[in-house]
């Protein structure tokens, strides 16, 4: 029986569609039938999916998608799965996808936490990535963040063991939340060798706000945590 914590709903997005552009349309109406998945009551059967064997890397919240197809194209020894809420977004992946002929990757446009809920495998994944995701700094609304003890016994429930965790932010308030919410998970070990923050991996890319916040003097702060037991 699946153990995992069932998650409150308290939605950690708020789902703002945008306009389609109309290659974006396009992609979501030719491409998505090809590269994207359809939400349901099934497993989801990676296997299948990908016509391979290889190790699995989820992202939630991709954005419009660049810095997901560079490190897929970059990685091709590896399978990726994207999610992501807004559908100019997805679309614009999709674009990525086709224009670079990538094999490897897969999208979604759903709810994270409900597609791991009833779709993923427990131990199916060998990393998950959430980078910049909505810091949600008013303090009323930290209820919504996405990182919370509920949801770090989620992810640990679908990595493999050894699997990892990595997060980014250029907030640091929540840069020191995710770290005290992971420090204190059951089954995971901070890979800092100070307890905190790694230097950013070779695997993530820069995207252009980071260059431009770092330019101006932001910070970001890269966590990433193993899964041990």
């Amino acid at each position: 029986m699946n153990e995992t914590p069932f998650l409150r709903r308290i939605r950690s997005f708020v789902r703002r569609e945008g306009r389609l552009t109309p290659g974006q349309q396009r992609a979501m109406d030719e491409l998505f039938p090809r590269f994207g998945i359809v939400q349901d009551d099934e497993m989801l059967d990676l296997d299948a999916i990908f016509g391979r064997t290889a190790p699995r890397i989820l992202e939630i919240g991709f954005g419009n998608g660049e810095s997901l197809a560079e490190i897929a194209r970059n990685h091709p020894e590896n399978d990726y799965l994207g999610i992501e809420v807004h559908r100019p977004g997805v679309g614009h992946l999709l674009q990525l996808i086709e224009e670079q002929g990538l094999i490897n990757l897969r999208v979604m446009s759903e709810d994270a936490v409900e597609i791991m809920q009833r779709q993923l495998p427990d131990g199916s994944l060998d990393a998950l990535y959430l980078f910049f995701p909505d810091p949600w700094h008013k303090k009323r609304h930290h209820k919504r963040r996405q990182v919370n003890p509920a949801w770090a016994q989620l992810v640990r429930s679908k990595l493999r063991l050894g699997g990892r965790l990595h997060m980014a932010t250029d907030w640091e308030h929540y840069a020191e939340w995710m770290r005290d919410v992971l420090n204190d998970a059951e089954g995971f070990h901070n890979l800092s060798k100070t307890g905190d923050y790694v230097a950013k991996p070779d695997y993530r890319p820069e995207t252009k706000f980071e260059r431009r916040g770092l330019r101006l003097g932001h910070g970001v702060w890269d966590l990433v945590f193993e899964k041990i037991s």
